[in-house]
């Protein structure tokens, strides 16, 4: 269940990714967990109705939560379920694979991140990553990257027209 994703062999579904988290951390490690979640909460998922932006991963008597994922509730939401847009929800990992990330997180200075909400199977699974947040100047760095980039696919699209 709590694998390292293996982009090319297995067909995935994206439903929302964290873009600020690219920015903001080095990632480490991946890795790819379950995630608990209510009725109304897939319903909604499944209309694009969720935001990783804000959320982060916390430990809790050796159990992993996500905290700050919103997920907003459709409008045809039951009446007799009041719907939390920011509840906390549990990621479903293997003991050994969590104790490890336990260890790491405490020892070295490590955080862990989301970085993304994707179907697999039929169920909805959650990305994280072992992440070590950047300073400023990395940031700095990551920006100028991104626009040198632009401008040499500005400059190849320009000549092949």
């Amino acid at each position: 269940m709590a694998k390292k994703p293996d982009s090319a062999a297995q067909k995935s579904t994206r439903i929302a990714d964290n873009k600020k988290a690219a920015y903001n951390y080095f990632f480490e490690e991946r890795f790819e967990a379950g995630i608990v979640l209510e009725g109304w909460e897939v319903k909604s998922l499944r209309e694009g109705k969720v935001q990783l932006t804000d959320g982060y991963v916390v430990i809790r008597d050796g159990e992993l939560y996500v905290i700050g994922c919103q997920i907003n509730p459709l409008g045809t939401a039951s009446t007799h379920v009041s719907p939390d847009k920011v509840r906390t929800k549990k990621l479903l990992m293997h003991k050994e694979e969590i104790g490890r990330l336990i260890g790491k997180v405490e020892q070295k200075g490590y955080t862990l991140v989301p970085l993304n909400l994707h179907w697999k199977a039929g169920k909805i699974k959650c990305e994280i990553a072992l992440a070590k947040g950047k300073a400023e100047h990395d940031k700095r760095d990551t920006i100028k990257d991104r626009e040198g980039k632009r401008e040499v696919e500005r400059a190849m699209k320009a000549r092949h027209r």
